[in-house]
C-alpha cells in the first residue's frame, strides 16, 4: 500500500488519455470530463436499487468518507490510520451544535466540518514531518489521543455512552420544509450536500494543485526538485481530506441521531482503508463502489452470523490478492484491455 501502488491505480480522475489511445482514450476522456454528472446520475437512482433506503443513505455518507480518505491515500500517496478522528470530529461537532446549542442543522454541518478541519490541521502539522510507515503510525497515535480526549469530555460528548438526542425531524429552507423522517427525502437531502462535495473534489483534482498532488505521489523528490513546496502541499491535502471526512461525520450524526464513541476508534480508520482498496485507489467513483461493497457485505453477513467481521476480512484479503486495483479500478483496466 505504498505511493507507488497508488500510482499504478487506474484513475478516471486523471487528465484525458494520451493521444493515440484509440476508442479507449476517447471514451475515458469523455467519462473524465463528465465524471461528476455520471457519478450523480448513478447516485440519483441508487436508492431505488439498494436493499432499503436507510442503507443507501449510509452508503452515501461512507462513500464521502472514503472519498476524503482517497484524496490523501490514492491521490497523494499518504497512508493514514487516523481518519476516524476527522469522521468523529465532524459527527461530534455537528451533534454538540444541535444538542447543546440548538443550532440550525445547516450551521451544525458547518460547525462539525470546521471542528474536523481544525483537528486535521493540528494532526497534520505533526504527522507530515514523518514518512512511510512512521506517518501511518503517527496518525494512528494522534487519532487515539483525539479519541481519548472526546471520551473524557463527558459533559459534551456523553463519554462511553455517546452523544444522544440529535433529533432533526425536518429542515427548514427558504420556501420549503424537508421532512427527514421520510427516508427518500433524507437521501436526496444528503445527496445535495454530498453532490456539492463531489463537485468541489472534482474541481480540486482538475486544478494545478491536484496535478501537483499526483506528482508528489509518483515521485516526491522529483516534485520537490520541480519547485513544489511538498510539505505545504501535503499539509493542505491532509486538511482538505479531514474536512471532507468531517462533513461525512456531520451527515452521519444527523442520519443516525446519535454519535457513538466507537466512531473515533481506530477500527473506523481501518474501514476507510478497506473501502478505498475495495473500490479502487486513486479513482473518482471507486470510493462509492467500495463503500457500497463494504456496507452490503456487512449488512448481509450481520444477519447470518455475529462473526461477520471474520468473513468480511477474508473477502477483503481475496480482493487485495486477486483484484489489486479494486473493483472500479479493475473495471477500467479491463475496458482499456478490451479496446473501448
Amino acid at each position: 500500500m505504498s505511493a507507488q501502488v497508488a500510482g499504478r491505480a487506474v484513475t478516471e480522475g486523471a487528465p484525458a488519455a494520451r493521444p493515440g489511445s484509440g476508442r479507449t482514450g476517447r471514451w475515458l476522456a469523455r467519462a473524465s470530463r463528465h465524471r461528476v454528472a455520471l457519478t450523480l446520475a448513478f447516485l440519483l437512482v441508487f436508492p431505488w436499487i439498494a436493499p432499503y433506503q436507510a442503507l443507501a443513505v449510509n452508503i452515501l455518507v461512507l462513500g464521502l468518507y472514503a472519498l476524503g480518505f482517497n484524496l490523501l491515500f490514492g491521490y497523494t500517496g499518504l497512508l493514514s490510520f487516523g481518519h476516524a478522528a476527522f469522521l468523529g470530529g465532524g459527527a461530534y461537532g455537528c451533534g454538540i451544535a444541535i444538542v447543546h446549542y440548538g443550532l440550525h442543522p445547516g450551521l451544525a454541518l458547518a460547525a462539525g466540518t470546521l471542528l474536523a478541519t481544525l483537528i486535521a490541521a493540528a494532526m497534520g502539522v505533526l504527522a507530515i514531518r514523518t514518512r512511510g510507515i512512521y506517518f501511518a503510525m503517527t496518525t494512528l497515535a494522534l487519532s487515539m489521543c483525539v479519541y481519548y480526549a472526546f471520551y473524557r469530555a463527558e459533559a459534551f460528548t456523553g463519554g462511553e455512552n455517546g452523544l444522544r438526542g440529535i433529533n432533526v425531524p425536518s429542515v427548514a429552507l427558504p420556501g420549503v420544509r424537508l421532512n427527514l423522517l421520510d427516508p427518500t427525502v433524507k437521501y436526496y437531502a444528503v445527496l445535495a450536500v454530498v453532490g456539492l462535495a463531489i463537485w468541489l473534489f472534482s474541481r480540486l483534482l482538475s486544478s494545478p494543485f491536484g496535478a501537483a498532488l499526483e506528482a508528489i505521489r509518483e515521485n516526491e523528490h522529483r516534485a520537490q526538485a520541480c519547485g513544489y513546496d511538498v510539505a505545504r502541499m501535503k499539509l493542505a491535502a491532509f486538511v482538505i481530506s479531514g474536512a471532507l471526512c468531517g462533513l461525512a461525520g456531520a451527515l452521519q450524526a444527523i442520519h443516525l441521531s446519535i454519535v457513538p464513541i466507537e466512531i473515533m476508534h481506530y477500527s473506523t480508520s481501518g474501514q476507510a482503508v478497506m473501502m478505498a482498496l475495495l473500490g479502487g485507489m486513486g479513482t473518482f467513483f471507486g470510493p462509492f463502489v467500495g463503500a457500497a461493497t463494504f456496507s452490503l457485505l456487512q449488512d448481509g453477513l450481520a444477519t447470518l452470523t455475529s462473526h461477520w467481521q471474520l468473513f468480511v476480512g477474508a473477502i477483503f484479503i481475496a480482493f487485495v490478492l486477486f483484484l489489486p486495483l479494486g473493483i472500479w479500478g479493475e473495471v477500467l483496466a479491463r475496458l482499456r484491455r478490451a479496446g473501448w
